[in-house]
């Protein structure tokens, strides 16, 4: 998927959210159990359930991998079954010396070796260029990289400032910035982190910023809109827990999609303040 083709979706769909796929079997409503695939028939419901209403979908790799071969199968079926009008990252959080970097990218990029031919793959870029350049290196593809995380520890270095008083965070983008362009690097960026989003925007102006932390985390809408939304709209802001988990029951679709819709409506008032729709 390309920019332009990502911001079109933004304005048809008057929306940018991201709906996260962090299936836990343990989590999975008990009258799913008895398919073949429960976690497959979970994702296939919940993507038929909020697909008009989002434009990305992001499965959380982890979650597939902790299940061996079934959980690749998982993964596999539910990336058959992502809408080609969607775009669909894999967050793998991937970043190794570059002939590793080269296979993971193959493994999530290359369709006819791995049977997977995702859009984007989050990577943690702190092994440098040639840890990322590989997933560059595949035309069309987005390489998603992790700035200011959401996460408590996160603090433990993103934010550490060098004797310029630069934060590290800013440090990454500003060399990440390097590497690629707005048209195949993106940065990820958490919801909780609020008025950094505007020392963000000074380094990255143009780049989508992917945006975890909105819901189950407490990350406020408006403030990332406010702080972190440019004249294309430029973000895309996913939200897991409180859209798939919204009700363990068998009206668990039903409730994703209220959810999913909630978070549309608050979108397209942002997008319409903006003069984006």
């Amino acid at each position: 998927m390309t920019r332009s083709e990502l911001i079109r979706q933004i304005k048809t769909k008057r929306s940018f959210l991201c709906v996260g796929l962090d299936t836990d079997i343990n989590k999975v409503p008990a009258h799913l159990l008895g398919h073949d695939d429960p976690v497959f028939e979970f994702n296939r419901q919940i993507i038929e359930a909020t697909a008009d209403l989002c434009v990305a979908f992001k499965p959380n790799i982890a979650f597939y991998e902790s299940r061996g071969m079934a959980g690749w199968k998982s993964l596999q079926k539910t990336w058959e079954i992502l809408p080609r009008e969607c775009f669909r990252i894999a967050d793998a959080k991937r970043g190794d010396i570059g002939n590793t970097s080269a296979m993971y990218a193959a493994a999530f990029f290359d369709q006819q070796a791995s049977g997977l031919g995702f859009d984007a793959v989050t990577i943690a870029p702190y092994m440098g260029h040639d840890s990322v350049q590989p997933f560059l290196a595949f035309e069309g593809k987005w390489a998603i990289i992790l700035a200011l995380t959401s996460n408590t520890g996160g603090l433990d270095f993103q934010t550490v400032e060098d004797r310029n008083g630069t934060p590290l965070f800013e440090q990454v983008i500003r060399k990440a910035n390097t590497w690629g362009n707005a048209g195949n690097l993106m940065y990820v960026v958490g919801a909780t982190r609020g008025e950094a989003f505007a020392a963000i925007r000074k380094h990255a102006p143009d780049h989508f910023l992917l945006v975890p932390g909105v819901g189950a985390q407490g990350g406020s809408l408006s403030d990332v809109c406010r702080y972190g939304m440019n004249a294309e709209c430029g973000l895309l802001v996913n939200a897991t827990r409180s859209i798939i988990y919204a009700s363990a029951g068998t009206d668990f679709a039903e409730r994703a999609r209220q959810e999913a819709l909630a978070l549309q409506q608050e979108m397209e008032k942002e997008l319409l303040n903006k003069g984006i729709i």
